[in-house]
């Protein structure tokens, strides 16, 4: 199925579709006005340090919700769910090593898992488009681009990594008005961490894009704002090699039936 024919089902609707692997796409600009979050599947016995990993990092991985014990469904952004199947595409890492990608991870559950929600700044591009902002990875049909940086996350237990950031060409005129709608949604990375110089987060190439994120074209009016960013967790994951990992696939995410405007 294209993503023509689902650009206006409700969350509820594109959900069952993915759990029954009708879609399998990204999900930007689908299901406007509700929440998209990353998410992360650790074991319990590393849950606590991924957990205060978060909260040291707040702004870059900022936990919407996390799950029971073992459990796929959720209590806070959505009921009719189930987390093992309602994500287009799921990226196993063993050892911080990329095993493989799944529509569906049933089959991989285990009793001791525990599910994080991390927000993501795709709940804020639509107020962007709204006030007239371009959204370019929506105009040339890909992933945000994504860029590893040279700024160091505050570790917690086993993790530690370096912040990863999202990126948007905004007019440059448009710039005051892209940092205030985006500084008032902290639960989704609230405003940029970098204006128009990336060489000092260590982004020398705007090409050299990570986690699947395509690089896209500046016009000349135009200046790179760099948003952190939930994949931050898992450049975490990577850098810290746990033994056993389940993500989203960078930009196919999970759709809540939460409301963007609720995160303001």
């Amino acid at each position: 199925m294209k993503r023509e024919d689902v650009e206006n089902l409700t969350p509820v609707q594109l959900r069952r579709l993915i759990r029954k692997g009708e879609y399998v796409g990204p999900t930007f600009g689908l299901c406007k006005g509700y929440v998209q979050c990353n998410l992360v599947i650790v074991p319990k016995n590393i849950a606590y340090d991924f957990l205060l990993f978060t909260q040291r990092n707040a702004k870059a991985c900022p936990v919407l919700e996390v799950s029971d014990v073992g459990s796929r469904k959720l209590k806070y952004l959505a009921e009719d769910i189930d987390i093992a199947k309602d994500i287009p595409e799921y990226s196993l890492y063993e050892h911080g090593i990329l095993k493989g990608t799944y529509n569906d991870i049933e089959e991989l559950w285990r009793d001791d898992f525990v599910s994080f929600l991390i927000g993501c700044s795709y709940s804020f591009e639509e107020d962007l488009i709204d006030a007239g902002i371009p959204m370019r990875h929506h105009e040339e049909d890909c992933v945000v681009p994504m860029y590893n940086t040279n700024i160091a996350c505050e570790p917690a237990g086993i993790f530690h990594g370096n912040i990863v950031v999202s990126m948007r060409p905004i007019p440059y005129k448009k710039i005051p008005l892209a940092f205030s709608i985006t500084n008032g949604m902290y639960r989704v990375h609230g405003g940029p961490i970098q204006i128009g110089n990336p060489g000092l987060i260590g982004i020398n190439n705007l090409k050299d894009t990570v986690f699947g994120g395509g690089a896209v074209t500046i016009k000349d009016n135009e200046v790179p704002v760099f948003w952190e960013c939930g994949v931050t967790s898992q450049a975490a994951l990577l850098s810290s090699k746990p033994e056993l990992v389940i993500t989203h696939t960078a930009g196919y995410m999970l759709i809540a039936d939460k409301k963007n405007a609720e995160l303001k």
